[in-house]
């Protein structure tokens, strides 16, 4: 991981219990959260952060709305894809997004994932919460490598939050 140029790299705090089927973590982002929401609404800001740097992020649908559904792409150098997808249920901008989230390379494991932005002064406490089917659902994602892919996220989310409130 680099951090390069950034000086403000987000610290995630995961909760992930034993025999749960539940991942909680808590974020803070220096920016203000109606930034940060549409750093996550926003497809053309979206695709700049969404998971580890080797990948190229590409939208096949992404309907920031209840009741929209998504498509996100990542496609690896070797031209490898790794497809996810989902529907939103609740979008109440700038405080909390609801969506299910699942990885089509194991289809028919669905979790439900729900963001919500608080702010904290000029900053944003970002708290997600993903529930799972099973523990075993969850185990597999831990064990899948998420909460590396996850702080890259966060810290690609950073660097383009820093650009955004410069302008650029």
């Amino acid at each position: 991981m680099t951090t390069k140029g950034v000086t403000n790299m987000p610290k995630t705090e995961y909760v992930i219990e034993p025999g749960k089927q539940e991942i909680r973590s808590t974020t803070l982002l220096d920016a203000p959260r109606e930034l940060v929401f549409r750093a996550y609404t926003d497809p053309k800001l979206f695709v700049q952060w969404w998971g580890p740097r080797q990948y190229e992020v590409k939208i096949d649908k992404f309907e920031s709305r209840p009741g929209g559904s998504w498509r996100v792409v990542h496609v690896a150098a070797d031209g490898g894809q790794h497809a996810f997808r989902g529907v939103n249920h609740d979008v109440a901008a700038p405080e909390r997004i609801c969506r299910t989230f699942e990885y089509e390379g194991v289809p028919g494991h669905v979790a439900l994932e729900t963001a919500i932005f608080e702010a904290v002064g000029n900053k944003t406490r970002l708290l997600t919460h993903q529930v799972f089917e099973s523990v075993m659902d969850r185990d597999g994602m831990v064990a899948s490598g998420m909460q590396e892919g996850a702080d890259e996220s966060m810290e690609r989310l950073s660097e383009l939050l820093d650009r955004m409130k410069a302008g650029k």
